[in-house]
């Protein structure tokens, strides 16, 4: 879906999308009112089959696995946050990698972060080498790293920044230059950030994944992720597979994540401001070895940070003295925070990674990418911060 639609409303608003704030677009991008009814909120397309004029011959829906309302309005929206031509909606983040992967075919090679989700690690690991495509995790710190792990069959780089759990950066912009030279796609998880805080496709990466569920709904009401690209062959190649395969959200979903969509750039912005002062908290705590928030100018990237986005996100990681008992007993006696998995609410949350989200990890991998069993991450939500 293209971002450069003008807007029609009441307002005769004619200015490229483009040109428009980020709120502006999160409103109104997709969302101009019904022509018929004049509805301004738009309705939840709930049928799964479209009438066609004559055989053959539809208004754009056919069938809703192929395509829905809710779902073209939500794509337009994020694809324009992006600064993306195309945006394809999935019924998970999961589903969005394990699309991906698919695409690249057998006797493929992934080059992936290091510290990468537990989730996607656990499909690369566990799921990709069944369909005869193999993983190198490397640590991408030093993007130079990257060259060395290149092989001749090498499809993909993927890459998150900031990482899960242990909020490491990557150049982009670096490691693109060096993932183009080899004639691979860069495909980076903006998740942590969104796009009101980093836009990757302008540092030089091929795609945007997005776990919808995490900040771009921002309810901790739907599972839902999404695809975006500048790239067009890219683009049918991932269309095709979303309509074969059909992993797609349901309209409600695609309502509920668009409606999301518009209080994105406030929630985005109380998110960090609470982070940086939870960040500042706990660092001054005698209880805390270490604490992990890019806003830190302790964070050892802190320059990369502020280089390469345009906020810290609210995500934050902190290693408390002692070891597993020390951070299970201060998970069991938060007040606010809920121990729960998923991150990216309006609510905060405290999870224990290697446990929870990396648990499918081997002790020696969690150790080598710092997921020890003192660290504790944080999703600082948009409460009040005195409160928190």
């Amino acid at each position: 879906m293209s971002p450069n639609i003008a807007l029609n409303g009441d307002n005769n608003l004619k200015q490229e999308i483009k040109e428009l704030g980020f709120g502006t677009r999160a409103i109104h991008v997709g969302q101009e009112p019904d022509p018929n009814t004049g509805a301004v909120i738009p309705a939840i397309s709930l049928s799964t089959t479209y009438k066609q004029s004559a055989i053959g011959v539809h208004n754009g829906y056919e069938y809703s696995r192929s395509d829905n309302p809710n779902r073209s309005k939500f794509e337009q929206a994020i694809a324009s946050l992006e600064k993306g031509k195309y945006a394809l909606a999935f019924s998970s983040g999961s589903a969005v990698t394990a699309t991906i992967v698919t695409s690249i075919g057998t006797n493929g090679h992934i080059v992936s972060v290091s510290d990468v989700y537990g989730g996607t690690n656990r499909y690369f690991s566990k799921v990709a080498d069944t369909q005869g495509i193999e993983t190198t995790f490397v640590d991408l710190h030093d993007p130079q790293n990257l060259k060395d792990a290149f092989r001749f069959n090498t499809n993909l780089v993927w890459v998150e920044t900031p990482t899960n759990p242990t909020l490491s950066l990557v150049d982009i912009k670096a490691v693109a230059e060096i993932t183009h030279q080899h004639n691979a796609i860069l495909v980076v998880d903006n998740t942590f950030m969104s796009p009101y805080f980093q836009n990757p496709l302008e540092l030089g990466a091929d795609i945007v994944v997005h776990s919808v569920t995490k900040y771009i709904n921002g309810h901790s009401d739907v599972v839902m992720g999404v695809f975006i690209t500048n790239n067009q062959e890219i683009h049918n190649k991932i269309k095709f597979l979303q309509n074969a395969i059909g992993a797609v959200p349901s309209a409600f979903d695609s309502w509920l994540a668009n409606r999301g969509l518009k209080t994105l750039h406030l929630r985005m912005k109380q998110h960090q401001e609470n982070a940086l002062r939870i960040a500042r908290f706990l660092q001054g705590s005698d209880k805390v070895d270490q604490v992990i928030y890019p806003g830190l100018e302790s964070h050892p990237q802190h320059l990369l940070a502020k280089k390469q986005a345009r906020g810290f996100g609210g995500m934050l990681s902190f290693k408390i003295k002692g070891g597993f008992k020390e951070a299970n007993t201060f998970l069991q006696n938060t007040k606010l925070f809920t121990l729960a998995e998923s991150l990216g609410g309006v609510e905060s949350l405290a999870e224990h990674p290697a446990k929870m989200t990396h648990s499918g990890l081997t002790q020696e991998h969690r150790n080598a990418v710092g997921v020890t069993d003192n660290l504790i991450r944080l999703s600082i939500g948009i409460e009040d911060a005195e409160d928190l």
